[in-house]
């Protein structure tokens, strides 16, 4: 195989270079600056302030225009330079899978009021082959519940959200007799009867990712509060800009998503599972990094039974959480500490 000249990679770097996302960034800065001049000089005015207070309020002012001008200037570099080479040239993909049996893999966590439900709404489901329950070392019943459901079900020893649903999607790789891992929660907020959405966009893409981003799509009370709604809605668009030409992306925190697992083949090598809460965030990311091809999909989102352990729980989680996901989204995620093995199953956790 001919190796690739320097020149050629240098310049196919520049090309994939997210340069709207950092200007974005920019932009946001200096209107932050431009904010903190305006408070001071408000401030100024507010305790009859000397002429210094007026002098460092119109410094802040002046400069914050810079790092405006220069985020304008990423921005309409990647939209009239680069763009044109990193949007997809190719046809409309059609390619339909040859099997539409799913296998359902559900990540669970204290879901003892929940999990019995969900197995049974899946499992009633005509494609699914059959639900799968990862547990990931739950203090309740959940696996008694999810059993006596009709689950297959295996704990996850190593606690945390990211090893709950690594585990999950290797489970479902381990079976060779369905091409599609449908990727969910224990917890009832989602419903199997949006399986044949996810069917209909998934010969277009290599992963069907959920969006909780349609207001008619969703119960009045959920766990996703006006907050968490909008800053779902905000790391999608700066995914959507890092990675831009490749897709639209509105909802970076659902765990439903349907894969095919010769995607998953390619992508879980490159997962850290030690990522925890911000884990669907990483999904993505790697995922589109890796050149698959990533849809989404409007689905039905509904109220929460038992109480949430995840981000969704308070807002101030969900800030934390969301403050981690944009971090990585602009900073990278961290590498593993050491590679982790595809799980195997236990036929006696059956």
């Amino acid at each position: 195989m001919r190796e690739r000249s320097p020149l050629k990679s240098a310049l196919q770097q520049i090309a994939t270079f997210p340069a709207f996302l950092y200007g974005i960034l920019l932009a946001l800065a200096g209107l932050c600056v431009y904010l903190t001049g305006v408070f001071i000089g408000f401030l100024r005015l507010l305790c009859q302030g000397d002429g210094l207070w007026l002098w460092v309020a119109d410094r802040i002012v002046w400069y914050s225009g810079m790092p405006v001008v220069a985020g304008g200037l990423l921005i309409c570099y990647d939209l009239f330079v680069l763009f044109p080479s990193k949007r997809r040239t190719m046809p409309v993909r059609w390619a339909p899978p040859s099997d539409c049996g799913v296998t359902v893999v559900l990540s669970a966590y204290n879901d003892e009021l929940s999990i019995g439900a969900a197995v049974e709404d899946f499992k009633a489901h005509p494609l699914v082959r059959r639900v799968i329950v990862v547990d990931n070392n739950s203090s309740d019943r959940t696996s008694q519940c999810a059993r006596a459901a009709g689950a297959l079900v295996v704990n996850e020893p190593l606690q945390g959200y990211g090893n709950c649903v690594y585990r999950a999607l290797s489970e479902g790789l381990s079976f060779t007799d369905t091409e599609l891992t449908l990727l969910c929660e224990g917890d009832m907020t989602f419903r199997a009867y949006d399986i044949e959405k996810f069917l209909a966009y998934l010969p277009h893409a290599d992963i069907v990712n959920g969006t909780r981003i349609s207001e008619q799509l969703r119960e009045r009370r959920t766990q996703l509060s006006t907050f968490m709604y909008y800053g779902n809605f905000f790391a999608g668009k700066l995914l959507e800009v890092k990675h831009l030409g490749r897709g639209t992306f509105t909802d970076v925190g659902t765990t439903y998503k349907l894969c095919r697992n010769q995607a998953l083949e390619v992508l879980m090598p490159y997962l850290n599972p030690e990522i925890n809460l911000e884990f669907n965030a990483h999904f993505l990311d790697t995922a589109l990094a890796q050149g698959l091809a990533v849809v989404e999909c409007p689905i039905t989102f509904h109220n929460r039974v038992g109480l949430s352990k995840g981000g969704n729980s308070s807002n101030l989680k969900a800030l934390a959480v969301g403050s981690r996901m944009i971090f990585g989204l602009v900073a990278g995620w961290r590498k593993p500490r050491m590679p982790r093995q595809l799980a195997q199953r236990d036929p006696l956790q059956g």
